[in-house]
């Protein structure tokens, strides 16, 4: 499709969103939902002894997605409603059955329904995709889970830690995430066939005051959508804080996302790990040979977009008054698709980016060895007691060997010679030093850690989204 250039575009759809996302938050996902919730409405009407025919059911069940948008929106301009824009367009291809569609029902049957609907399957998407960066980042944790590189705390030198130790780290974090999705589309209820202001009084009136009918009638229609249970009470909306918890849910994935990619772009400036890059790829207009972070700093900022946005169902859930008000439905319409949108794109990156992760061993071997001596001194002086020698002693030696050392570092721009003026003191004289520089002696269990997380976090996601784990993702720009 030719890309519009007079009018404005979403980047979030050309450039970051899958096709399957953009295609859910699309007018005709929509628009045909509420046509399926209409039919089903009046299905489940018929069953339980209204007047509706076959042949309107029929008539209805045809035209699910014949839908005329001219049509539609010459209607709303008439109206001003687009619900009942809607219910007149379906009921031009479906004449027979034009006197019963929306038939109790209130917009919000339809609308809110429908936006659960759609919302719960971008979930489901969302939930995919994270269990696919899972065993992505699993797969790199496991294959560098044994190799050592400098920890950092405060971003200063730390104890040891490996490569796919940290790895872990991130994807704990998305594992988390992974869950609370999975609990936000295992709870999520349906609105229901509630009526205008929740007390299902219109309904009532149809079944001639069968409360046992009204009833059925809810639990007949949130089961034809698969959903397990309808909210117990509503106004005329269903609860907006069903917004807050399932955007709250989408932008931890933000959080996950943007802690993650902050640490590469950390990494790459030290040249020990770097984001795929590809052969004709420019870093930069002016500076040829830089191999900038984009695809982490696109990332970064996708997730800042979620996390602002987070806040608007948040502040909608708190302002509706009473049984509802219609501030919240431009907002809606804006903050819901953008947040699955730009979370969907941000996905996509980060699929791309643990798929092709680059290490550099040698970077991280030569920054492990700068540091390792002062690191061993604990060890070096523990070794020299059993030697036979005086720990105090020890331990003043090692003190003032160690800042002269770090002042060749720092002052002069030299390497760190601690372990050359150690071996010069006839006090560690009977002390292997060349042993205590073996890092893996400094990794505690890293990689068992690795192997432990991968058994108890990884392998059940693994098994669960099996379908979904061979996704290839191809940037746009």
């Amino acid at each position: 499709m030719t890309q519009r250039t007079d009018i404005y575009t979403s980047p979030l759809v050309e450039r970051n969103a899958s096709k399957e996302m953009a295609e859910l938050f699309s007018a005709d996902t929509k628009f045909r939902t509420w046509r399926r919730i209409w039919l089903e409405l009046a299905k489940a009407e018929q069953k339980l002894g209204l007047k509706i025919t076959n042949a309107q059911i029929k008539e209805m069940a045809a035209n699910l997605d014949n839908i005329d948008y001219a049509k539609a929106s010459e209607f709303e301009r008439k109206f001003r409603h687009d619900v009942m824009a809607h219910v007149h367009t379906f009921g031009l291809v479906a004449p027979k059955a034009a006197p019963i569609i929306h038939l109790g029902a209130t917009s919000c049957t339809i609308g809110d329904n429908a936006d659960l609907i759609i919302l719960r399957e971008g979930l489901q998407i969302l939930a995919g995709k994270v269990a696919c960066l899972l065993d992505r980042l699993g797969s790199f944790a496991k294959q560098y889970k044994s190799m050592p590189t400098l920890g950092f705390t405060h971003y200063q030198p730390a104890q040891l830690t490996t490569v796919g130790k940290r790895a872990t780290l991130w994807a704990y974090e998305f594992a988390m995430d992974l869950a609370e999705l999975e609990r936000r589309i295992d709870t999520l209820p349906f609105r229901g066939i509630k009526g205008t202001t929740g007390t299902q009084a219109s309904f009532l009136a149809l079944f001639n005051g069968n409360h046992n009918k009204v009833k059925k009638l809810d639990q007949m229609v949130a089961k034809a959508f698969g959903f397990k249970s309808s909210c117990i009470v509503t106004g005329q909306t269903y609860p907006r804080k069903l917004d807050t918890l399932m955007i709250n849910a989408i932008a931890g994935v933000a959080q996950s996302a943007h802690k993650m990619c902050n640490d590469i772009r950390l990494l790459a400036n030290l040249k020990e790990l770097e984001e795929p890059f590809e052969k004709s790829q420019i870093g930069s207009s002016a500076m040829a040979y830089k191999r900038n972070p984009m695809r982490c700093e696109r990332v970064t900022g996708l997730s800042r977009l979620v996390l602002s946005l987070a806040t608007s169902p948040a502040m909608t859930a708190s302002e509706q008054w009473l049984e509802r008000t219609l501030d919240d439905s431009s907002n809606r319409r804006v903050t819901l698709a953008e947040a699955f949108l730009a979370t969907d794109g941000i996905l996509e990156i980060l699929i791309n980016i643990a798929s092709g992760l680059v290490v550099y061993p040698k970077v991280i071997a030569a920054h492990v060895m700068a540091e390792l001596p002062f690191m061993a001194t604990e060890e070096i002086l523990m070794e020299g007691v059993k030697a036979g020698g005086n720990r105090q002693d020890l331990h003043e030696r090692i003190r003032v060997h160690s800042h002269d050392a770090a002042a060749q570092v720092k002052m002069h721009g030299k390497e760190n010679d601690l372990i050359a003026r150690l071996q010069a003191d006839p006090a560690f004289a009977k002390v292997n030093l060349r042993a205590a520089l073996d890092p893996k002696r400094y990794i505690g269990r890293a990689p068992q850690q690795v192997d432990e997380f991968l058994a108890a976090a990884v392998a059940p996601v693994r098994r669960k989204y099996k379908q979904q784990l061979n996704k290839k993702v191809e940037l746009k720009v």
